[in-house]
């Protein structure tokens, strides 16, 4: 076994989807759409840490609504060539343990879950750039412009109680197609992607009579990132979103959502094909949704 040093986007296994809120447009995820040589393999574990507001309906009767996420996610990844394409498939599971607290009138009312959140497949393909190469071959090329597109898929594998409102799993099919572009300069790369979540309905909706549709989101990142040596490298991120209205049983919410979220990420090498990776990121502006900061910690090991 070869091990090689390449990374894998951080967002691919640190997403977590929690209680009604389209979270997955909050992703940011540096360097998704870099280049690496074909037959390449990752796998993937990180924790991660959310904790903050969710800013509800304010014809909702419930107030001061405060969260906390921990979560376990395990992720792996294989490169290869797609008609002479450089192509990436990935996979995540998400666990989560997750309290959540609010106040109904003058009672204060807390709930706790535990268990798989609904996971992630993307398949991304560089339309633009260096092509699928072998290892020889993608260390002699130099770096170039990239442009690609991707298409993620999270099929509704999580935890669903329809007798209950909050819930780590949405109970229905999300999907995501996006495009990105990958800028390199010197030891700058400057990246910007543009997405829409699309997803299907939840007919058991709260308390398992109702039905609830949601609008689509649209989602933009861009990431600004300095290498600093092979495997060491610093990125600041930011995405804004805006969309998710819901629709329960044929009435519409006023619950659009128009939010914006900053962040950082901090790549170091390990030896052996690893690294380890941090992220942060918190809200810039929320409208409605989660407020939340969120720590990540990702281990990495790569190999042909």
């Amino acid at each position: 076994m070869r091990v090689f040093h390449i990374s894998l986007p951080i967002g691919i296994v640190t997403s977590i989807l929690c209680l009604a809120t389209p979270s997955f447009a909050q992703d940011l995820e540096p360097r998704a759409y870099s280049s690496s040589p074909v037959g390449l393999n990752f796998l993937v574990a990180s924790v991660g840490r959310s904790s903050g507001g969710v800013l509800v309906d304010l014809s909702l009767p419930v107030e001061s609504v405060l969260a906390e996420l921990n979560s376990l996610a395990l992720g792996y990844g294989r490169t290869f060539s797609l008609f002479g394409l450089s192509a990436l498939a990935t996979v995540a599971l998400p666990y989560v343990w997750a309290e959540a607290s609010g106040q109904i009138g003058e009672a204060t009312r807390s709930v706790t879950r535990s268990g798989l959140a609904d996971a992630r497949t993307k398949l991304s393909v560089n339309l633009l750039g260096r092509g699928a190469l072998t290892p020889a071959e993608f260390v002699r090329t130099p770096p170039a412009r990239v442009v690609g597109a991707s298409l993620t898929v999270a099929p509704p594998t999580g935890q669903y109680y329809p007798s209950k409102l909050i819930n780590l799993g949405a109970n229905r099919w999300s999907v995501k197609p996006e495009v990105g572009a990958s800028f390199p300069r010197g030891r700058w790369t400057l990246e910007g992607y543009a997405g829409i979540w699309f997803f299907t309905d939840n007919e058991e909706f709260y308390t398992g009579a109702s039905h609830r549709q949601q609008d689509r989101v649209i989602s933009l990142q861009g990431h600004l990132s300095y290498t600093v040596r092979p495997q060491l490298w610093i990125a600041f991120d930011g995405t804004w979103y805006s969309g998710g209205t819901t629709t329960v049983d044929h009435v519409r919410k006023a619950d659009v959502q128009r939010n914006s979220r900053l962040g950082a990420t901090v790549s170091f090498p390990l030896r052996s094909g690893q690294s380890l990776k941090f992220a942060s990121s918190t809200g810039a502006t929320t409208r409605l949704g989660n407020d939340f900061n969120t720590f990540a910690l990702v281990w990495q090991v790569s190999w042909l």
